[in-house]
């Protein structure tokens, strides 16, 4: 998640287990904690597709924050002996592990159980969601006017976790929902990614590929009676097949669980994660090198600049949220005119 969001998570689970006796320094103390993990970002690890898979690594693992919660629980206890070890720790501990765990629910990827298995994405909620995030910040605010009462802090948390459970149970049924379509399709059976469009759990996008073709769905809770359409794109076999020599593509599919999409940009073979952002505005688009006579001449992976969304498309994707206009087409981020269809 953002990083007002985990800081506001932080603190509100610092306030609540310690705020009564900490007051609102316990807040600080919490949002600090809260953002900690993050603060891997700092580190280069050479090139672009490391430094993007490589986040969320070490620093997100439960085998480290744990008895990283203990170190730090001894030293605040040494700092504030007023509060218990065995409550310092607690709060340490339900600080520091619910980062990644929320992350983990995200589509990033978390590597929660580093240095064992692959990362985690649960991919139930956006990055950026107000509806969790929310509670947390009127929990605190709450709390910062009334004293010390941890009353609407724990209820601020009984909400957003009702929210984040909400978001597992519309996942499930946004899947129900596409999978007669998929069938349909011959694609029930291929690998799928279902996530929430930005900001929200009401509008969704499906992601399901094989070798040749990605079709991608748009579809949600305020629909009403309009049919679930696909839209297709073609994936290019040989540009993977050229990509694989490169000695980071290997990670980079490991990262994305295969959701990447490989295009040419001039001779440049580029290598695309498709989980994240939307097509045509994907934030991260990786250069593998020089793509010449159906083989890859690889370089050190760059990443392009970030392309930059029109002023519309957040009324569209509003529009298209509240079933005010369908469909919304991928291809370009538009919505056609006189209930034309997307090609």
């Amino acid at each position: 998640m953002d990083s007002i969001t985990q800081a506001a998570l932080g603190a509100s689970i610092a306030g609540a287990v310690a705020g009564k006796t900490l007051g609102r320094s316990s807040l600080i103390v919490g949002a600090v904690l809260g953002t900690l993990p993050d603060m891997d970002v700092v580190l280069d690890y050479g090139t672009a597709i490391a430094n993007f898979s490589q986040h969320r690594g070490f620093s997100h693992s439960l085998l480290i924050l744990f008895p990283l919660s203990v170190a730090l629980a001894w030293i605040l206890y040494r700092w504030r002996p007023v509060v218990g070890l065995g409550r310092w720790f607690a709060l340490t501990a339900l600080v520091l592990l619910t980062h990644p765990i929320l992350d983990s629910f995200t589509t990033y990827g978390t590597q929660i159980f580093w240095p064992f298995g692959g990362p985690v994405a649960i991919s139930s909620i956006f990055i950026i969601d107000p509806l969790y995030t929310v509670p947390l910040l009127i929990g605190i605010g709450a709390f910062l006017i009334r004293g010390p009462s941890t009353r609407g802090l724990s209820v601020a948390l009984a909400v957003s976790t009702i929210y984040l459970g909400w978001t597992l149970a519309a996942q499930q049924l946004i899947s129900d929902r596409v999978e007669p379509l998929l069938a349909k399709l011959n694609m029930d059976s291929v690998p799928r990614l279902v996530q929430p469009m930005p900001f929200n759990t009401l509008l969704w996008r499906v992601t399901a590929q094989n070798s040749d073709q990605r079709v991608e769905i748009i579809t949600g809770f305020l629909d009403g009676d309009a049919p679930v359409l696909p839209q297709f794109f073609p994936r290019h076999p040989e540009l993977a097949a050229a990509a694989r020599t490169h000695p980071e593509t290997a990670r980079l599919e490991w990262f994305t669980n295969g959701f990447v999409a490989y295009n040419l940009s001039g001779n440049t073979l580029t290598a695309t994660d498709l989980r994240l952002g939307l097509p045509g505005a994907h934030p991260f688009v990786f250069t593998l090198g020089n793509y010449s006579g159906q083989t890859l001449q690889p370089s050190p992976s760059g990443r392009l600049k970030r392309p930059e969304l029109r002023g519309e498309v957040a009324s569209m994707l509003w529009q298209r949220t509240t079933g005010q206009a369908l469909p919304l087409c991928l291809a370009d981020l538009t919505i056609p005119k006189n209930g034309d269809l997307c090609y």
